[in-house]
């Protein structure tokens, strides 16, 4: 009994000393630079942020708690062969990430500009619907900019079964829902470095969509410039629903709740319209 219990103690230890736990970013947003097509950019001259007390060779994975807003925080594992997955991916859709929204675009690799983006990604970890571990993330950010840095560490730990300190931390401005982006952190430890080392910030955007990050709504970067330039909609004043034109509900409306609009969608929104869900002006 005394050893059993010695076990899980030691177990808890373990445990709680890798926990990843509420984590800052080592940088300022606005030290970031604004994206100019390129996915991610190197922080740091590419060295990550370890300390000596987080250098180990022994494999882990800690998740940080969902935060008030339902948002995740770092992730943090130490990837060796023994985390890796050894049966097929199980289904992800019954997360729903803080600012998910399900919508599509001719202009997005796969028509939906939303994935729910792994933080250590499936092929390092195993992990599948894990709610700490998947965020709201562009196709563009999950495929140009996190899944390259996800293949080096994988293809170096299989082919040297030797150990990469690896860290994923969402950074989110103010009480946003969505992350503007993602630190990513590598290091391979048995070689202190050799292997892999780096640290970049990949950018949570879509080329051609505009994003708004605090609620996860976003439109193209043309219809963007017209709302600001100033649409054309039709407002039903009952509901407090606006239409694009065109749309077939705003034939069957009644000409008393009927109301044309010319100005930006950010005011109709502000004024407490919604957008009709069939033409999604």
């Amino acid at each position: 009994m005394k050893k059993s219990m010695l076990t899980l103690f030691l177990a808890l230890l373990v445990l709680t000393g890798c926990a990843a736990g509420p984590r800052e970013p080592s940088f300022s947003l606005k030290d970031i630079p604004e994206f100019s097509g390129e996915p991610y950019v190197i922080l740091n001259d590419n060295e990550p942020d370890f300390t000596e007390e987080e250098i180990t060779s022994d494999s882990f994975e800690t998740y940080s708690d969902l935060d008030a807003l339902g948002r995740c925080g770092a992730a943090f594992a130490c990837v060796g062969t023994d985390l890796m997955p050894t049966e097929e991916r199980g289904s992800i859709g019954s997360v729903k990430p803080s600012g998910w929204q399900t919508v599509k675009y001719d202009c997005v690799d796969g028509k939906y500009l939303y994935n729910r983006c792994h933080l250590i990604g499936y092929q390092l970890s195993g992990e599948n619907a894990n709610e700490q571990n998947l965020i709201t993330g562009t196709r563009y950010m999950n495929v140009d900019g996190m899944l390259p840095f996800e293949n080096l560490v994988a293809d170096y730990v299989k082919e040297t079964e030797h150990h990469v300190l690896y860290r994923v931390t969402p950074v989110f401005e103010g009480e946003d829902l969505v992350a503007e982006g993602v630190q990513m952190e590598g290091w391979s430890v048995e070689d202190s470095g050799d292997g892999v080392c780096f640290n970049v910030y990949v950018y949570n955007c879509q080329p051609g969509v505009r994003i708004d990050y605090a609620t996860g709504e976003s439109c193209l970067e043309d219809q963007a410039g017209a709302d600001a330039a100033g649409a054309s909609y039709i407002l039903n004043t009952s509901s407090h629903k606006f239409h694009n034109p065109g749309c077939s509900g705003v034939s069957s409306m009644s000409e008393s709740n009927k109301q044309a609009y010319t100005g930006s969608r950010e005011d109709l929104i502000a004024q407490g319209y919604t957008p009709c869900g069939q033409c999604n002006p």
